[in-house]
């Protein structure tokens, strides 16, 4: 018998990611542990800058009318849904990579870019330093009250990890509600989210790639 899987991405991912689930014939329990929110924010010049650099599709949905004035910058994008979200968004995607905001920075450096302008989330995990000028928080992600009868529905389950922060609160979650995290297995999109999950799990999986189907598919091999 196979285990369910558990999303606790926010929406619309949640959704994506547990269609994707049931699409394999897996049991999706869909619990996601925090919504995103618009923040305001006020947009620099964009001709201070020679490129944006998204971490997120967040950006695109979120990050509002002002978004418009910085079409002229190519785009380094963290992610194919987030360089699909900004090209449907007018942008011209330079590069796009399933890595990090680090590597994509070190491609921006080979290229010559040395005023690039992030744009995120309020939890992020690099801030400006060498080229990378400006980094500005257009959208927020925040914890979303769980009933404890929901966390005790994870017993037997694989749970998704996409983030280190998804990773921390299932941990303090599952602690809080006695429930043991030897009933739980997880599947984690890195070894550093892995980590932010810490020990006693009742398996480890990580994704060959940093993307929702390779986490997905982590999970699934587990059983």
């Amino acid at each position: 018998m196979t285990s369910p899987i558990a999303v606790l991405r926010p929406e619309p991912g949640n959704t994506a990611t547990a269609d994707r689930v049931e699409t394999l014939g897996r049991r999706a329990i869909r619990l996601p542990l925090f919504a995103v929110r618009p923040l305001a924010w006020s947009p620099p010049d964009p001709a201070d800058h020679d490129a944006l650099l998204l971490t997120s599709a967040n950006v695109v949905r979120f990050g509002g009318l002002d978004l418009a004035d910085f079409l002229p910058l190519p785009v380094l994008a963290v992610g194919e849904k987030t360089a699909e979200a900004a090209r449907l968004a007018g942008f011209d995607v330079m590069a796009a990579g399933n890595t990090d905001a680090a590597a994509m920075l070190a491609l921006a450096k080979g290229r010559g870019l040395s005023r690039v302008l992030h744009l995120g989330g309020r939890d992020r995990a690099i801030e400006p330093n060498g080229q990378l000028t400006r980094a500005i928080a257009v959208y927020a992600s925040d914890e979303v009250p769980v009933p404890a009868e929901s966390i005790a529905r994870l017993r037997g389950a694989t749970a998704l990890l996409h983030s280190a922060r998804a990773g921390a609160r299932l941990a303090a979650l599952v602690d809080t509600n006695a429930v043991a995290r030897s009933a739980i297995a997880i599947a984690a999109l890195s070894p550093a989210v892995a980590a932010a999950a810490g020990t006693g799990w009742a398996g480890v999986a990580i994704a060959a790639t940093p993307t929702d189907t390779a986490l997905i598919e982590a999970a699934c091999t587990r059983d």
